[in-house]
């Protein structure tokens, strides 16, 4: 082969080269950015629909009903007739005092109560007899009213008989210290041989019915102000006390029934500014016990029509403004000022700014500025699309 060949041959392979190192070039352009034409960007159809409020409130449990057994009547404890911790009904009796001197009372009490009868019925004999007399004048008539005068004496002596009797007969029934009502029992706060006394200040035992048990729930007046304000909104499908309750408990589970609001305070409380609310739960098992710290998910009402947008869509401006964007009819990103209210999970309500039917940009932000033309996608497509590619990747699909 000539040098002139050798040449030609050369600088032919030296051009292909070269135009092999353009077309590299320009494909790993075309991959980092893409199409040429507007960026893509994904985009979520704004929709009204019902949304149910909430708020997440701090509470204590207290107990449906609280007892404290205390002594009617003065003596010594002969025994006790409970185990600490168990269930007692109302009525059952709980401790034992000494009835000898009760029932030496409620015995002299009906001998008076015999003695006044027997006087009762000679004295009512006796005006019976002069009533007769009278009449023919045997007897004066002062001695006649005399003799309904002791009769009725004797029928009123006969009552107060039978009411100490009586009495006597309610101390030494209350000889045996009964429960008021039915629940748990605590520990026993005396021991036999004790001496007690009528209306001391110590109590015997404490009984608590914790089935059902109240949650005493704060909320602010503020607060309170504007579920009663949406309570009467069109927009509003329900309030507070129509919804259930949901509690979480100290160790962050939440509680598997759910409750009811029963009562809510009809003031404010100056100090604190908040209004007292008591919410209703079944206990069977006796899990919730009083003064356990909880958190209450409390239904404030139903919107009917709310707009709800992903939080990642919203962003804040200098001023502190929510922002969004929207492609507008000719697909092009529209700055929009937008109002929130609160958070639901991992969405914003919106409550000024975006309308049902907007196209809301949810990703892409930094592929264009607002005014610039984009190509939307709905944002199904693009997770349906991850989700395809990552079932093709080595690895993905079935393991």
């Amino acid at each position: 082969m000539s040098l002139f060949s050798r040449r030609f041959y050369k600088a032919a392979g030296a051009g292909t080269l070269a135009l092999l190192a353009v077309a590299c070039a320009g494909e790993a352009q075309e991959g980092m950015y893409g199409q040429a034409g507007p960026p893509e960007v994904a985009v979520e159809s704004v929709k009204a629909r019902p949304v149910r409020l909430t708020s997440v409130l701090p509470g204590r449990t207290v107990a449906y009903r609280v007892a404290e057994v205390r002594p009617q009547v003065s003596g010594v404890i002969t025994e006790r007739l409970f185990e600490e911790g168990d269930e007692v009904d109302a009525g059952q009796p709980l401790y034992r005092i000494d009835s000898a001197p009760y029932q030496a009372a409620f015995e002299n009490a009906a001998a008076a109560l015999a003695r006044a009868e027997a006087l009762a019925v000679a004295a009512a004999n006796r005006e019976k007899r002069l009533a007769r007399l009278v009449e023919t004048n045997a007897v004066s008539r002062q001695d006649y009213d005399d003799a309904v005068a002791a009769a009725r004496q004797a029928r009123a002596d006969v009552a107060a008989a039978r009411a100490a009797r009586d009495s006597a007969k309610v101390d030494l029934d209350r000889t045996v210290v009964a429960a008021p009502i039915a629940g748990r029992i605590g520990r026993a706060l005396v021991t036999d041989g004790a001496l007690v006394s009528a209306g001391q200040a110590q109590p015997l035992a404490v009984i608590h019915t914790l089935d059902p048990i109240y949650v005493d729930i704060a909320q602010s007046s503020a607060e309170i102000l504007r579920w009663k304000r949406r309570a009467t909104d069109k927009r509003d499908a329900g309030d507070a006390e129509s919804f259930g309750v949901k509690l979480t408990l100290e160790d962050g589970f939440p509680y598997p029934l759910e409750g009811r609001l029963e009562l809510t305070e009809v003031s404010v409380e100056p100090s604190t500014g908040s209004v007292a609310m008591r919410a209703v739960f079944p206990n069977p098992d006796g899990l919730l016990l009083p003064g356990m710290f909880v958190r209450a998910e409390v239904v404030e009402g139903m919107l009917d029509e709310a707009i709800l947008a992903p939080q990642r869509a919203i962003t804040r401006n200098p001023q502190g403004q929510g922002v969004a964007y929207v492609v507008d009819a000719e697909n092009r990103a529209e700055a929009r000022i937008v109002e929130t209210e609160r958070a639901i999970g991992d969405q914003w309500v919106v409550t000024a700014g975006l309308e049902p039917g907007d196209r809301l940009v949810v990703e892409g932000f930094q592929r264009f500025r607002p005014g610039d033309p984009v190509t939307p996608v709905e944002v199904s497509r693009v997770a349906a699309a991850g989700s395809e590619s990552g079932a093709n990747a080595p690895g993905g699909g079935r393991p």
